[in-house]
């Protein structure tokens, strides 16, 4: 028999290589979490998840099946509580409804909501965020790597996430403040991954959109138009947010289009919007937040500025004082 020293010598390194084998994070970080930003798109799933903001004064129960196929993705977003809210998509047509009300919308650019979180472009995340992985878990009956995202500094969220160990699927989020307080979480609760999601749905979408191009009688959201690249400064970003888009859009049935600037670290997102404040006795500058989303409004000379993002309160304010106009 081997001598206790000898033994341990050899079932040690044997423990090490086990559990470097069964955590994708340690072999490959890179390639797992690349694993998890497209696994939304490409699994076929279908499931009810719940929204909670932390204080648990609002909670949102949705059913979501996504379909990825030789056409594309097709995905069906239902809210179970309150009015009938329901948005299907396939590829970039989109189609909202709210009660009897039926739009098609244009797709946003900036657009990432649960369980697709994860840019498909991973690699800038370590430059803001220390990224490791804790003990797994289980959550709607399915085994789960965790992995916690700790911003560099503190002017942005801590994520944490559970991803389904096979696909990837993102199957829980959780944001946190600085005290490690939950501001707001996502999970599901029931799922369904693989072959038996139900696909009837996507044929009715599709004889929906024949119909209404042919009837011409669903009004579509009149596309953004760019702006003269330059035109609004904002100094005082913080590091790794990185401008997406600037695009002029209508709000608020206003004839005046308002400027719109979205920032993006590759996790959190800020929008800036700004727009004329005109004789509007409605404006309510100051902060506010809902849930992990922060605003910040402020009135600059004859311009209302507002920016939205779910980043802490001193970093709206911080962006907000910081915008100026830098055109001609």
């Amino acid at each position: 028999m081997l001598p206790k020293s000898n033994l341990l010598l050899l079932v040690l390194p044997l423990l090490w290589w086990q559990n470097v084998c069964a955590d994708p994070l340690m072999n490959d970080e890179v390639g797992w979490l690349e694993t998890m930003a497209f696994a939304a798109h490409q699994t076929d799933y279908s499931g009810t998840f719940v929204y909670q903001d932390g204080m648990g004064g609002h909670v949102q129960v949705s059913r979501i099946t996504h379909i990825s196929d030789k056409a594309g993705e097709h995905e069906r977003l239902e809210g179970l509580n309150g009015s009938r809210r329901e948005i299907v998509s396939s590829n970039n047509q989109v189609w909202l409804f709210l009660g009897d009300r039926k739009v098609r919308i244009d797709r946003q650019h900036n657009d990432r909501t649960f369980p697709a979180l994860l840019p498909e472009q991973i690699s800038t995340l370590n430059e803001n965020y220390s990224i490791t992985q804790t003990e797994g878990d289980r959550v709607a009956g399915f085994h789960a790597h965790v992995v916690v995202f700790q911003p560099k500094d503190n002017l942005r969220y801590t994520h944490k996430m559970w991803a389904h160990s096979e696909s990837g699927l993102v199957l829980k989020a959780v944001v946190l403040d600085e005290r490690s307080r939950v501001i707001e979480q996502y999970a599901f609760t029931q799922l369904t991954l693989g072959g038996n999601v139900d696909r009837s749905w996507i044929e009715q979408n599709t004889a929906t959109q024949t119909a209404a191009k042919k009837n011409a009688i669903t009004p579509v959201a009149k596309l953004p138009e760019p702006v003269k690249s330059g035109d609004w400064q904002v100094d005082a970003l913080p590091a790794g947010f990185k401008k997406i888009i600037e695009i002029c859009r209508p709000m608020r049935d206003s004839k005046i289009p308002v400027t719109h600037l979205v920032f993006s670290d590759g996790l959190a997102g800020i929008s800036v919007f700004i727009e004329d404040v005109g004789d509007r006795d409605d404006i309510n500058a100051g902060l506010s937040s809902q849930g992990a989303i922060q605003i910040y409004s402020r009135i600059s000379g004859d311009k209302l500025i507002t920016v939205v993002g779910e980043v802490p309160p001193r970093t709206v304010i911080q962006v907000g004082e910081s915008v100026r106009y830098a055109g001609q």
